[in-house]
């Protein structure tokens, strides 16, 4: 069932997302060549807690580590490691979120650690561009549909795949709500939004094809033909005249993740 916000908890959820995007942030201008993911992770979690946040990703259906954080091929669900050392040219995905007075946050952003090379590149741009071309269609009165019919066209276009398996979702008091928000569609079709829903739009966009395969520790999820893979994501919130991305100061180039405080 989808959950309808009131004003009160959008205010929660706005805080719990500000949150979630300064750790993020954090975490991305926290990358160094040679370090591991494991210690990413830590920073992160060093982050959340030290603003009075839970980091939600930490023990839901088992995830061992506060931040999802996947190299190169990896397309999500990369679990932090002591034995994932990350490398200039890499690219990395960091998927976290902060839960803040019983509500979820929800972002994730591909990075990359120097120099990587140009078709590496577009990928990324061509990623997070699909985000916003989605988040243009996350309206009151249009459907679940026309986010996935944008996104899905904008990389399709640019000779880029969707991963189908995968997909964004509702948030809210549970880190995954309804609806499920696919990457890909068809306009004027699902479920149609209305003010006060929140959702989290989350482009998995891969290099070559979308097939996936999925390693045997349960949560590594990689692109079978071994091609790159990036990964974008907003949690925002449907209102009566616009939509608010709940999360966008981890796309502000003026925001200072050491300044964060709750407003």
């Amino acid at each position: 069932m989808i959950q309808i916000k009131n004003a009160k908890e959008l205010d929660g959820m706005r805080r719990a997302n500000a949150l979630s995007a300064a750790a993020l942030k954090y975490g991305g201008e926290h990358i160094e060549a040679g370090m591991t993911t494991w210690e990413l992770d830590k920073l992160i979690y060093e982050f959340i807690v030290k603003h009075g946040g839970i980091p939600n990703f930490k023990g839901l259906y088992g995830f061992p580590g506060t931040a999802c954080i996947s190299l190169n091929d990896t397309i999500i669900h990369g679990i932090p490691s002591h034995d994932i050392v990350i490398r200039p040219g890499d690219i990395v995905s960091i998927d976290t979120g902060a839960k803040v007075d019983g509500f979820n946050g929800d972002n994730a952003c591909t990075y990359a650690v120097g120099k990587i090379d140009l078709e590496a590149q577009r990928l990324l741009d061509v990623t997070k561009a699909a985000l916003y071309k989605g988040i243009e269609q996350a309206k009151a009165g249009n459907r679940i549909g026309d986010i996935g019919c944008a996104v899905q066209s904008y990389c399709e276009d640019a000779g880029f795949s969707v991963v189908r398996e995968f997909v964004g979702h509702g948030t809210g008091h549970e880190l995954h709500e309804d609806p499920e928000v696919p990457n890909y569609g068809h306009a004027g079709r699902g479920p149609r939004l209305v003010p006060g829903m929140t959702i989290a739009i989350e482009p998995m966009i891969c290099q070559y094809d979308c097939k996936i395969t999925q390693s045997k520790d349960g949560w590594t999820v990689k692109t079978k033909d071994g091609g790159l893979a990036a990964h974008f994501e907003h949690s925002i919130a449907i209102l009566k005249d616009h939509t608010e991305i709940m999360t966008r100061s981890w796309d502000d180039p003026d925001f200072d993740p050491d300044t964060f405080r709750f407003q």
